[in-house]
């Protein structure tokens, strides 16, 4: 009897992960189409993407800069950039997490990306099309990215691609100021990045 339940016990939990895996490939909103746009940012569209891993091919520009997986969050900062800013990364490819190096100081060029990054918990408050880096958790490696999209003295809201089948694409963090350091109140939140003006 307590071998069956142990069978039974693993069974169902193969087949939850199962449903797991496939639930971030595949639509399961009923409510919105793959690749329907739901938002955007200074004439920057933002795209549903359905399951967070799904994948709809590469996006690249006319002069072949890689912009990344269609739908995918990095794809959507990275053509902001593009199309908003006229910013081409140096380093064209990584995930999202990736775009955060932690090695360097707070206010430091990051050369791959060929923008400044801050630090969560910097000098320099983020600013409105800073793009916002998150680490990456169990159940997504790859981290996220979005661009900020508006900033008060207590408030930053974000606009983000790819939140999850049923996600926003706008989201809101508290924003402090302590001892003269701007901090986010999200634990994933790495830092910013800024092309410098």
């Amino acid at each position: 009897m307590k071998r069956k339940r142990i069978i039974i016990l693993i069974f169902l939990l193969i087949a939850s992960f199962a449903i797991f895996k496939l639930s971030k490939k595949f639509n399961i909103n009923p409510n919105h189409k793959v690749g329907e746009a739901l938002d955007s940012l200074n004439g920057v569209v933002v795209y549903f993407n359905g399951g967070v891993d799904n994948s709809e091919g590469r996006n690249t520009s006319e002069d072949n800069y890689n912009i990344g997986i269609k739908y995918q969050c990095v794809e959507f900062v990275k053509r902001y950039y593009y199309e908003r800013l006229n910013h081409k990364m140096p380093d064209a490819f990584g995930n999202a997490k990736d775009f955060f190096n932690e090695d360097l100081a707070d206010g430091a060029l990051n050369e791959k990306r060929d923008l400044i990054q801050f630090t969560n918990g910097s000098k320099s408050k983020p600013l409105p099309d800073d793009l916002l880096i998150f680490s990456s958790t169990f159940f997504n490696k790859y981290g996220h990215v979005a661009i900020v999209s508006m900033v008060t003295d207590t408030t930053i809201e974000i606009i983000q691609q790819n939140p999850g089948p049923f996600g926003n694409s706008r989201d809101h963090f508290k924003l402090s100021k302590e001892n003269e350091k701007w901090r986010i109140d999200e634990d994933r939140i790495l830092g910013w990045l800024r092309k410098e003006k």
